[in-house]
């Protein structure tokens, strides 16, 4: 399992892999329960909480550039002359 800690330390490209993976291994599992007994019907928690994960840092950062600019525009904008 991956934790956040890890996920933090990867690459926004590394981060949409995991959770692509998670989602497809999250899909074959659904499938799996509907069709069968799932050995470890706890997996799907898992895998729903690390695609959650994965939205989280990304909409972190991006929130995180989006203020970086934001105070960068205001910071040009105040030294600018009137």
């Amino acid at each position: 399992m991956t934790k956040p800690a890890e996920l933090r330390e990867m690459s926004d490209e590394q981060i949409r892999l995991v959770s692509k993976d998670a989602a497809e291994s999250l899909f074959r599992l659904r499938i799996q329960s509907q069709t069968e007994k799932l050995a470890a019907p706890s997996e799907m928690r898992k895998q729903r909480r690390l695609i959650a994960r994965c939205q989280t840092i990304l909409g972190e950062r991006s929130r995180a550039s989006a203020g970086a600019v934001a105070a960068a525009e205001s910071a040009s904008a105040e030294a600018a002359p009137a």
